[in-house]
């Protein structure tokens, strides 16, 4: 596994990567399989009128999908921990542990939206060892093993060869619902920065879809502050493993306790760490 993420954890176990490797097979088929039960639910944009109903109609996509994940995921793992709640950041306890973002850009499926996703990564000793992320309104299924690579429908991935931001598209994602009005005026700054540097800044979300695309090199860097990890680690691995940078906004490592979050092709990611400093 490269430098970038090996600073997640000093005290991590070996990956083990043969076994990772089969596990890595399962989990993508699992994957699929929820992603289908939520392609059926997906069409119409879903009413609300309140709060409330709108995260109901959320919960009921998430319930969907763990349904097949959850027990299937257990099954693969037994000993593994499972993330309750996909809005969650911070450092994990020690071992194994599935994060899982059931329907990653859920609102974006609620209003028939196709920016959406399925997502199961396994954590051991805060570093993402597997990842899967499944799109299933385009059929695309990423995938990284720590050490071994990230891959698009089983073809190797590749971050862009960009070396000038001004030459760059690059993305954010907006801050958690509710979250603290400094960091939400951070972000709104930070893009006003982007905007003057980068060829082109995307606003949108999820997280995970910008990442992807960092991976296979059609993006050239995504920023973000605060986060969660099922947010974050998925995209994590694939960038790292796609031969990118993860550190957080100022160049630094990133670890999930990080406050913020910088994925980039080599080239233009000390351009990005300048922009985002001002």
């Amino acid at each position: 596994m490269t430098e970038t993420l090996e600073n997640l954890d000093d005290t991590g176990a070996g990956t083990g990567t043969a076994s990772d490797a089969e596990l890595l097979g399962r989990v993508v088929s699992v994957v699929r399989e929820a992603g289908s039960a939520l392609r059926e639910r997906f069409g119409a944009v879903v009413p609300h009128r309140t709060r409330g109903e709108l995260m109901n109609a959320l919960a009921d996509n998430d319930d969907t999908a763990l349904g097949i994940l959850r027990p299937a995921l257990t099954r693969l793992r037994p000993d593994a921990g499972w993330v309750e709640n996909e809005l969650d950041g911070g450092a994990l306890p020690s071992g194994e542990w599935w994060v899982v973002d059931p329907a990653e850009g859920n609102v974006n499926h609620l209003h028939a939206l196709p920016e959406w996703a399925v997502t199961a990564t396994l954590v051991r000793d805060n570093r993402p060892v597997l990842t899967v992320v499944h799109v299933p309104l385009t059929g695309e299924t990423c995938t990284a093993l720590a050490g071994a690579g990230a891959h698009l429908d089983g073809r190797p991935l590749r971050v862009s060869p960009t070396t000038d931001l001004g030459l760059g598209l690059v993305a954010t994602s907006q801050a958690r619902p509710d979250e603290d009005e400094k960091v939400v005026r951070r972000v709104g700054s930070s893009i006003t920065a982007m905007l003057l540097d980068a060829l082109v800044v995307r606003t949108a979300v999820p997280a995970t879809l910008h990442l992807l695309n960092v991976a296979a090199g059609r993006i050239d860097a995504f920023w973000q502050f605060a986060g969660a990890r099922a947010d974050l680690l998925p995209g994590a691995l694939l960038v790292t493993e796609a031969g990118g940078r993860i550190t957080d906004a100022e160049g630094r490592p990133w670890t999930p306790r990080s406050e913020s979050f910088l994925a980039a092709a080599p080239g233009v990611h000390a351009q990005a760490v300048d922009t985002l400093s001002r």
